[in-house]
């Protein structure tokens, strides 16, 4: 039982950095959307979304797409998409 409130909690750790919440809440109303988008909205260098970005997919949180030269992220996690949407 414990276990499912263990999965919960590292989602909201994950979520519980300003740039991250703003990159999951572009992805949730833009859908899938690449880096250079995401940096142009927060006006913060390429590395620092790419730094946000992998610690998403370490948690499975998104998951990106190649485009040619692009990759496109999307949000993957349904409960992820849940917490966000009754947050903002």
């Amino acid at each position: 039982m414990i276990q499912k409130y263990e999965d919960i909690a590292e989602v909201l750790k994950v979520l519980a950095h300003p740039v991250r919440l703003c990159l999951v809440e572009t992805m949730l109303t833009k859908g899938p959307t690449n880096v250079t988008t995401m940096y142009e909205k927060l006006g913060m260098p390429q590395s620092t979304i790419s730094q946000h970005l992998s610690k998403l997919k370490a948690a499975k949180v998104v998951a990106g797409t190649r485009k040619g030269l692009e990759i496109y992220y999307e949000v993957v996690d349904d409960r992820t998409k849940t917490i966000v949407a009754n947050l903002i």
